[in-house]
């Protein structure tokens, strides 16, 4: 079992804004200071699968990471598997078909762990739209957990300005960049996920004693395949 990093000094104020800085594909990813704990299920540990990959270099199990930029009327989408992700796709839908679609792309794509965006202010507090976005993952999770898959939430505070730079940098047309964004902002918030090695991703974990028994079983790690 990794080690836990203690908690930063009470008198010392954790600031969540964005201090390291990262480059993974010529792309560069602010990360956050924030980090944490693993989560244990019934004596086994659940980890991310890019802090897997760091901890266990010789580990080649594992699924693509979804990333997921929830948004009022679009959502968009960004598959990888720790190293250069790509923007998937825009969607169009809201309420019980998102949650649906999301995870019949999850089986197409062959994922086994979702990285949603949650909404963050400028000094790492919580907004009304997190609560949103909590409520989204919550119930995308308990679907997810019946096949053991997880739902993290990462912190996506400046995504989408990262986004916008990283399309203007490859020269994407205002009409592609105003189509893409969403997705682009998915593609940002898995580099976040990547370059920390989940440090900062937080697990959804259902209230279910069965379904959090589901996923442990199907998580650990993925049948440890080396």
């Amino acid at each position: 079992m990794l080690p836990v990093n203690p908690p930063p000094p009470a008198a010392q104020p954790v600031s969540l804004y964005p201090t390291n800085i990262y480059t993974r594909c010529g792309i560069r990813v602010r990360g956050l200071s924030s980090s944490s704990p693993k989560t244990t299920v019934g004596g086994g540990e659940i980890l991310p699968n890019a802090l897997y990959r760091r901890s266990y270099p010789s580990w080649r199990g594992g699924c693509f990471s979804l990333g997921v930029d929830l948004g009022a009327s679009h959502t968009g989408l960004a598959l990888g598997k720790g190293f250069c992700p790509r923007p998937l796709t825009v969607l169009n839908l809201r309420g019980k078909k998102l949650e649906m679609h999301l995870l019949k792309i999850a089986e197409m794509e062959e994922v086994d762990e979702f990285i949603i965006g949650l909404p963050k202010s400028h000094d790492g507090k919580e907004t009304q739209q997190s609560n949103k976005v909590r409520s989204i993952a919550g119930r995308i999770a308990v679907q997810a957990a019946e096949r053991g898959w997880r739902v993290y939430l990462q912190n996506e505070y400046g995504t989408s300005v990262e986004a916008l730079d990283l399309m203007i940098e490859r020269r994407l047309k205002r009409s592609v960049r105003q189509g893409r964004i969403d997705a682009y902002s998915a593609l940002m918030l898995l580099e976040r996920y990547f370059s920390t090695s989940g440090s900062e991703a937080e697990l959804v974990l259902p209230k279910q004693l069965d379904l959090q028994e589901k996923l442990r079983r199907g998580s650990y790690q993925d049948n440890l395949e080396f």
